[in-house]
């Protein structure tokens, strides 16, 4: 439609780009005082475990992951030879399907999620306990982050009652000694108090959010939004006149994110009578005023329903695509890649409609209508859409993968590079036999493959190392769960490391208690059977001996290990004698670690006690307890790597190997490629390194 009132004109009304924001009322002194902070009633907080264990297990609850909407539906195939085509002047479209027929209807949004939304105007924590990924975006390195962001969110507002339980006897958080519990003396001059506010949730402000719907202040008077924020309605004046001398525009809660490399929503018609539409759907900047269509005005740009002209900040448009009313569903898309957007009908690509769009500035979902009971519904990828931008972002990284290398190889070739990086690894981590046997494999593979026998064959030279044979010691005694010989281990041949690195000492430590809990629950499990229980003693030691000892001699014979120990028959009264024992260590020693570390300010060191005390509660921790992943195998070897990086960097060696820092420099790089948009939001080099 054209502008009733181009820019500059005296006929414009000068209107506010957003209402006023709501400020939530305060919570009562009287709350305050009583002690009655919302989050400390909640029915998930669970009464403190009594018994022998209650100093070791009581522990906050553990937030379970939030469930991700899976998608099911099916998309229209996309054509991609149709992407990189413009739009030509006959309006024409491509690839329609009758799998989404003209008058089909997404379902209501009613209620489904009404949590999920995280607009303006909106309080509480329920709208941040759920999170949705759009299809097109999963597996995406911002998908990823956005991912952690969130759950980082999660955590801190799940530990904010705790902090504010610490404070609820007192009304300051000063040094006074004033309390609940103290009578305030009369004055003149009234009574003051300290307010105790919520603290702002923690978030990453480099991962920005995703739209997920209408916002409530940043729109124009004439519109209601409705069906928690995924509808809008024009309820605005209903005569000619006013009609023809104003528009009223919405924008979404957030803008649309760069990292996605393609950003896209749709947007169905369900205005009840089929005419002619005057709505505009786009996406504009916050300065464009919301008095106005989106297209109208600079920074702005949009596909209108009564011509289907599009228009790119001004105020007359261009031929386009089909005009769209009641019950269609237009989609609208912007590659940050390219600086272009495209729109879709009906699950039909209508081509580019503007390129050359800034990029660097934050551009939002935006709705205009004009003519009173026009309404819309908004799809931000909480359901499956229409249009195949499945397909869409499929084939964009195939284009990237098709560039050309051949000017970036290095000087060796590529299988030489990963025979090189590979042998680096093994090395680098204390794998020197592993490492001397790859080296004579690989030579031989040369030597055979070689025409000319008097030909010199190139090899690789494993040096001799004694620190290398000693890490060697320490990770496999860390990765057979002997964290006790580990510890003797890095005293003994490396006396300043844990000293200097009282991270690494801390996990040591807490996996030996995991470690000691692991076997106990082996052990308990074994005393259902009946009869004899064979015993080979693999294993660390049942008894919890002195963490530190400078006087054990070490062996250096690797020849022998637990395997070789010899069988012995052991009765069940035995093996309960050795049970019994088993746990009292283990509780001495869980004493001795909250000792030692109940007074650390870290806060992922308490959370890492919580949850190894929390272990002990349980009869089988494998099976009955969400925390028997701390069980699994796998966290020897995260300790394993970390002890060994300190052990490097004490040597004055790097702490990661060569095909670490290639991994962490190609991240790097893809990270500056994926600012604005660019080629990098549609790369994950997670996606590369996955095992097929």
């Amino acid at each position: 439609m054209t502008n009733s009132y181009p820019a500059g004109s005296p006929g414009v009304p000068d209107m506010p780009t957003g209402a006023p924001g709501f400020t939530p009322r305060r919570s009562s002194y009287a709350s305050v005082v009583s002690g009655a902070h919302p989050a400390a009633s909640q029915s998930y907080l669970q009464p403190a475990r009594a018994g022998a264990f209650a100093h070791l297990l009581n522990h906050p609850n553990d937030f379970n992951a939030d469930p991700t909407y899976q998608y099911t539906g099916r998309h229209l195939p996309y054509d991609s030879r149709a992407y990189d085509m413009d739009f030509g002047a006959n309006g024409s479209v491509h690839g329609r399907s009758g799998s989404w027929g003209r008058s089909g209807h997404l379902p209501s949004f009613s209620q489904a999620f009404s949590t999920i939304m995280d607009g303006d105007g909106y309080t509480g924590l329920g709208h941040a306990d759920h999170f949705f990924v759009p299809s097109y975006l999963k597996g995406s390195k911002y998908i990823q982050r956005l991912e952690e962001s969130h759950r980082a969110r999660l955590r801190a507002q799940k530990e904010e009652p705790q902090a504010q339980s610490s404070q609820s006897g007192s009304l300051s958080t000063s040094a006074s000694s004033l309390n609940l519990h103290t009578k305030l003396a009369p004055s003149h001059r009234g009574m003051t108090y300290d307010i105790i506010e919520k603290a702002p949730p923690v978030e990453d402000e480099t991962v920005p959010r995703l739209p997920s719907r209408w916002s409530s202040t940043d729109k124009y008077a004439g519109l209601e939004v409705l069906s928690d924020g995924q509808e809008v309605k024009f309820t605005g004046p209903k005569s000619d006149r006013d009609r023809d001398h104003e528009a009223c525009s919405i924008r979404a809660d957030y803008p649309m994110p760069t990292q996605c490399g393609i950003y896209y929503y749709e947007v169905t018609i369900i205005s009840r009578k089929r005419e002619e539409s005057s709505i505009g759907i786009g996406f504009s900047s916050k300065s464009v005023p919301l008095s106005r269509l989106p297209g109208w005005e600079p920074e702005s740009w949009a596909y209108h329903g009564d011509d289907g002209h599009s228009f790119g900040g001004q105020a007359s448009g261009k031929h386009y695509g089909p005009p769209f009313a009641a019950t269609d569903v237009i989609g609208c898309g912007v590659n940050f890649r390219t600086g272009s957007a495209f729109f879709t009908k009906n699950g039909d690509f209508l081509g580019n409609a503007f390129r050359e769009i800034k990029t660097n500035i934050k551009l939002f979902p935006s709705v205009g209508m004009k003519k009173s009971g026009e309404h819309v519904r908004i799809n931000f990828g909480q359901t499956p859409f229409v249009f195949d931008i499945d397909g869409m972002m499929v084939a964009v990284p195939r284009v990237i993968d098709n560039c050309s290398t051949a000017k970036l190889a290095p000087p060796m070739n590529e299988t030489d590079l990963i025979q090189s990086l590979v042998l680096q690894f093994l090395t680098h981590n204390g794998h020197t036999e592993t490492a001397r046997a790859f080296a004579n494999e690989v030579y031989a593979e040369k030597k055979a493959l070689t025409i000319d026998p008097h030909a010199e064959v190139q090899g690789f030279d494993v040096k001799e190392d004694e620190d290398a044979g000693h890490r060697q010691r320490i990770r496999k005694a860390v990765s057979e769960g002997d964290i006790e010989k580990a510890l003797k281990y890095t005293n003994a041949f490396y006396p300043q490391v844990l000293k200097d690195n009282d991270h690494v000492y801390f996990r040591l430590r807490i996996r030996r208690f995991i470690e000691m809990i692991r076997q106990g629950a082996e052990m308990q499990r074994s005393l259902s059977t009946n009869g004899t229980k064979k015993s080979n003693g693999h294993g660390p030691a049942y008894h919890y001996d002195e963490y530190v000892s400078h006087d054990m001699e070490i062996d250096d014979h690797q020849d022998q290990n637990n395997h070789d120990r010899m069988e012995t028959e052991e009765s069940p009264v035995d093996h309960q004698a050795k049970y019994q024992q088993l746990t009292h260590d283990t509780l001495i020693y869980g004493q001795a670690l909250d000792a030692e570390f109940k007074h650390d300010p870290r806060r992922e060191v308490k959370k890492a006690l919580q949850d190894a005390f929390a272990l002990m509660a349980y009869k089988d921790p494998f099976t009955e307890s969400s925390l028997a992943y701390l069980l699994d195998i796998s966290g020897r070897e995260a300790v394993a790597d970390e002890l060994n990086s300190a052990i490097l960097s004490s040597l004055g060696k790097s702490s990661a190997t060569a095909l670490e820092q290639l991994y962490q420099q190609t991240s790097v790089l893809l990270d500056d490629l994926r600012d604005g948009g660019g080629p990098g939001a549609f790369v994950n080099i997670d996606e590369y390194a996955k095992i097929p």
